[in-house]
């Protein structure tokens, strides 16, 4: 019982922190600066990046396989999850708002407050995918239990820490677009209701689907390396006159790989 707490508290705990982030707008009456936005978008690039290292690709590469070479499972499947968000970007209609681009099929029918919002939805599904694979490897009989148990945790703190800064980055904007806190607040909090249920995909795929597992865990990290190289760096980068996006990716991808490897042992 205790496992499955700890990973119902771990599920839970992505959405809580999407939504800690998006209530800023209580308290906050205009949108972060620059330099704050930067360094969120910074901090929040290296923890992916390392997430996608440590949690999804070494694990990936450490399941054995029988009928190629480990390192080819990984390689492909990681090719196919950029190639889905690759996909993704150029099918659904989405604004990045830190660079102001629609990307997506043109249509005249959604605000731009909804592809804002679906902008940040595209990359909330392959995080709560990964956090779902990593707890499900607890359940799945593979390896010692209790150091996955610790590592799923580690990523779970690593996804909340990155989607608080997050929930805030939409918000906020949303405030001034639609000039209602509770508002902007909803939508914030509603882009991390998807984390939790990817998450139990995952668990379901890791728990019944065990073939499955090294493909599923390079899928998540090259869909969320993608997210992150198409848009999270480049928006932490804008300026280049400062280094505020350099130092906090690197202070972010050094806090989670010290949560994943250091804490696990």
């Amino acid at each position: 019982m205790e496992k499955e707490l700890w990973t119902a508290l771990g599920v839970i705990f992505i959405f809580l922190m999407t939504t800690a982030g998006s209530s800023l707008v209580f308290f906050f009456k205009k949108d972060l600066s620059s330099n704050f936005k930067r360094i969120f978008l910074g901090f929040a690039s290296g923890i992916m990046i390392a997430a996608s290292i440590f949690s999804l690709i070494i694990p990936a590469i450490e399941t054995p396989v029988d009928y190629m070479p480990s390192w080819a499972v990984v390689g492909i499947a990681f090719l196919l999850g950029c190639l889905f968000l690759f996909a993704i970007d150029k099918l659904v209609p989405h604004i990045h708002k830190g660079m102001n681009e629609e990307e997506g099929i043109k249509t005249k029918r959604l605000k731009s407050s909804t592809k804002m919002f679906l902008a940040v939805l595209i990359h909330n599904i392959p995080e709560g995918l990964a956090v779902g694979l990593a707890f499900g490897l607890v359940f799945s009989g593979q390896g010692d239990s209790e150091a996955l148990l610790i590592s799923a945790l580690m990523l779970a703190l690593g996804m909340g820490l990155q989607n608080f800064p997050e929930g805030a980055a939409v918000s906020l904007p949303l405030m001034e677009e639609f000039k209602s806190k509770p508002k902007a607040f909803l939508y914030g909090t509603l882009t991390g209701i998807v984390e939790p249920v990817a998450a139990v995909v995952g668990i379901f795929l890791s728990m019944y689907i065990s073939g499955i597992m090294p493909w599923a865990l390079a899928f998540a990290a090259g869909c969320m390396v993608y997210v992150t190289v198409e848009e999270l760096i480049p928006e932490s980068q804008m300026d280049s006159k400062n280094h505020f996006g350099t130092w906090s990716f690197i202070v972010g991808f050094v806090v989670m790989m010290v949560l994943d490897i250091a804490l696990a042992f």
